[in-house]
């Protein structure tokens, strides 16, 4: 599974990697998470409003810091 959180680095993308990072340890899952910060590469994925969740090349969420329930369920659909 490959997970991506964009944004240029503000407080809301460092919440939301720490967010992710922590619900796939609660869940035991394993997981290739990376921060991505360039701004080419956040508009590539389709990602006009950051934060955002990509999910195994899917964009889950934009603008927005979900909550931990939140993210479980999008790793879920995932699996």
């Amino acid at each position: 599974m490959e997970i991506k959180v964009l944004g240029p680095g503000c407080n809301k993308c460092k919440t939301m990697y720490k967010l992710v990072t922590e619900t796939l340890g609660e869940m035991g899952i394993d997981a290739d998470v990376k921060k991505v910060e360039k701004l080419d590469e956040i508009i590539e994925a389709g990602v006009m409003l950051t934060p955002g969740l990509v999910i195994n090349g899917k964009v889950k969420v934009t603008g927005k810091v979900p909550g931990k329930s939140d993210i479980k369920k999008y790793i879920e659909q995932e699996i």
